[in-house]
């Protein structure tokens, strides 16, 4: 799995900790981190450990101030930065109970949840290939020629997974769910190529056409 000390690209980091590229930003921007937690070098990256930290101070954000939030924060950081030579199996054994007067944390849950969605993005970098020889270097689900980010636009159009798994055979359901979590991972930049091609391996599942409506002269 992806290891506590790799560090992760803003976009990766958002998925991880399950917030908006946007609050990854504000984390950095704001140094709601300790800066060992953060690189700036060659773009935006956080510690894959560090989502934990991440994770919790937007999911706890009603129920607990920002001063207490930061205050955990800074009191677990150096458990994360003594356990960093730790695999995650040991890292979940750690005490991360964080204590100030009456107030007692417990970030071990987001610990966990952040072991286990750092699985599903090195899962989902598994299962994504590219060559030249297929598709011209698309990236596409490895051992087929399905573009990753055409299974996971379908998921973002929320059709049913009979549908996707109908248009692509060579799929199965944990294969389309890491699609979707690797493109939101590593987003396309620009407008995405249009094309009226069929992705080889896909069947068409309707040929209905909607007519353009005109404009009003």
């Amino acid at each position: 799995m992806t290891a506590v000390t790799e560090m992760l690209k803003a976009t990766e980091a958002a998925v991880v900790s399950r917030v908006s590229l946007r609050d990854i930003n504000r984390v950095i921007d704001e140094r709601i981190l300790p800066d060992a937690f953060v690189s700036l070098d060659n773009g935006r990256h956080v510690l894959a450990g560090a989502c934990s930290f991440i994770a919790f101070y937007f999911e706890s954000a009603k129920r607990l101030t920002s001063e207490e939030r930061l205050f955990a924060i800074k009191t677990a950081g150096p458990r994360l930065t003594r356990s960093r030579a730790l695999a995650w199996a040991a890292l979940l054994r750690e005490d991360w109970t964080v204590r100030d007067e009456f107030l007692t944390i417990d970030l071990l849950p987001f610990v966990k949840g952040t072991s286990e969605r750092l699985d599903d993005l090195g899962a989902a970098r598994e299962i994504v290939c590219t060559s030249d020889d297929i598709l011209g270097g698309t990236p596409v689900i490895r051992g087929t020629r399905v573009p990753v980010y055409d299974v996971a636009a379908a998921v973002a159009a929320e059709y049913p997974i009979g549908r996707i798994l109908d248009a692509w055979p060579s799929l199965d359901a944990e294969k389309v769910r890491l699609a979707a979590i690797y493109a939101e991972a590593n987003p396309l930049r620009g407008r995405p190529r249009v094309s009226s091609d069929i992705p080889e391996g896909s069947t068409i599942v309707t040929d209905r056409r909607v007519p353009r409506r005109r404009k009003a002269g």
